[in-house]
């Protein structure tokens, strides 16, 4: 199994589909990627050679893509901020709110989750049938 920027890279896929298990590398980096390898998008990944592997790592090294651990360190920075300035973006983040203005009063199951049903509290005396 192939390891790049330590990520195990599914074997049995065409390597412009496998590159995209890298956190910060999709469909259209990827090809870009391998155009600079000289590396044929249809290969699978198991057929590549060592020499292969580098120069793909290399493109990607070059290319100056910031993925997996830096990539996600510094989104966690940019919400960090956010949320200490104190902005309405940050706000809606740390109340799990969508963000980007989106309606909340009927849709926005992603964010909110599932729904509370609310019920009514009744006391004992309302349960018994005492007046």
């Amino acid at each position: 199994m192939a390891r790049l920027l330590g990520v195990e890279i599914p074997p049995h896929k065409k390597i412009g589909i496998s590159l995209r298990y890298i956190y910060g590398i999709g469909p259209s980096n990827a090809l870009t990627i391998l155009a600079k390898a000289g590396v044929d998008p249809n290969i699978r990944t198991e057929k590549l050679t060592d020499e292969q592997l580098g120069k793909i790592l290399s493109a990607i090294q070059q290319g100056g893509y910031v993925v997996e651990g830096d990539l996600r360190r510094e989104i966690g920075l940019n919400l960090k901020r956010l949320i200490g300035i104190k902005c309405f973006r940050g706000s809606r983040h740390v109340k799990g709110l969508p963000v980007r203005g989106q309606r909340t009063r009927t849709n926005a199951r992603t964010r909110k989750g599932p729904r509370k049903t609310v019920g009514v509290v009744r006391s004992k005396e309302a349960k018994s049938g005492i007046t």
